[in-house]
């Protein structure tokens, strides 16, 4: 049932899906929803907790880069952006949910923002400060170029069906995945743009 709303949402956004909709697609009764979640908010709040709880390990993976003192901030920034290429391949819907949830009032795209982008963003913007001052990246700033990481590699692999008019390279998925991680990688502009699992 989480997994249609999710979809449902991502497709329509919050206000235009209907918890019949989902009971629909989900073949059970609008009164099951109802009984499991109570309303249609706290369906999409779970739908967020869902989220949030398939991108933990991603989340624990690049705070525990920091601790990797045997890692240059270079090699740490680029096993962050790998990491979130993973989750991203594993969980590509998640990217077409966001670019919804984004529009959605404060209240909801708060939860969003507190229960799953802050934890990442936490983790993850130490790391680019880390290798821009390091020398080892120009110095930018750290929250666009992490909105632009997660939101251009999240909306690329969702939408898919876009980049499939211009390019053939989602009908190879594995050579896709490192397309992505190289362009990625490139784009952060460090010295040596060597992959460095």
């Amino acid at each position: 049932m989480l997994r249609s709303a999710r979809t449902a949402f991502a497709r329509s956004g919050y206000e235009a899906t209907s918890v019949r909709e989902i009971a629909r697609v989900s073949a059970v009764d609008p009164a099951l929803v109802a009984h499991h979640f109570g309303s249609k908010e706290a369906l999409w709040i779970a739908v967020v907790d869902q989220i949030a709880h398939e991108a933990a390990p991603m989340i624990e993976k690049t705070a525990a880069l920091r601790e990797m003192e045997d890692l240059g901030p270079r090699t740490r920034i680029e096993r962050a952006v790998l990491h979130l290429i993973d989750q991203v391949f594993l969980t590509p819907d998640v990217g077409m949910f966001f670019s919804t949830a984004a529009t959605e009032v404060r209240e909801r795209l708060d939860i969003l923002i507190e229960r799953v982008v802050r934890p990442f963003h936490d983790v993850f913007v130490p790391l680019l400060t880390g290798a821009m001052d390091a020398g080892e990246m120009p110095q930018q700033d750290p929250e666009i170029m992490f909105m632009l990481l997660a939101n251009g590699i999240s909306k690329t692999v969702a939408r898919v069906h876009v980049l499939s008019s211009f390019s053939s390279l989602p009908q190879h998925p594995e050579q896709f995945k490192v397309a992505v991680m190289t362009t990625s990688i490139a784009m952060l502009g460090l010295t040596d743009a060597t992959l460095h699992r």
